[in-house]
């Protein structure tokens, strides 16, 4: 059962479903318009919106700025083996903002989504740094 959400705006719900429940092993847990879903993974429940006029997460801001995807906010899931999985997203044609890097925690590397908002991968090479001993 998740415990935490983070909600993501994206230009085309269906397509972020199939993103990360194909290869990042989230499952759907509601999809109740084509304009909102609600994706589950571990403790992480990911909420995502594409902007609307119907109200909800993607309507307007008051000024009349619309909410956009991308940025530098972004998720983090840590994966035991980045190299490998990289690999397999690579294969699958997913886009990519870098190359691993290597800091003092761990390895990571950034993964956009269909509409570009980044998700982290990270494997720690540290014990502290884990999630999970």
């Amino acid at each position: 059962m998740a415990t935490v959400s983070v909600r993501y705006i994206v230009d085309d719900v269906d397509a972020a479903i199939a993103f990360y429940c194909a290869h990042l092993g989230f499952t759907e847990k509601m999809h109740p318009a084509p304009t909102f879903a609600m994706l589950e993974r571990d403790d992480l429940r990911l909420v995502l919106s594409a902007p609307s006029t119907a109200g909800g997460g993607g309507q307007a801001m008051p000024d009349g700025t619309n909410p956009e995807p991308g940025g530098w906010n972004r998720f983090l899931l840590e994966i035991p083996d980045l190299a490998a999985t990289v690999g397999a997203l690579r294969e699958a044609g997913a886009d990519f903002r870098n190359d691993i890097v290597t800091g003092v925690g761990g390895k990571q590397i950034l993964l956009n989504d269909p509409s570009g908002n980044p998700v982290e991968l990270f494997e720690p090479t540290r014990p502290e740094a884990a999630l999970t001993p």
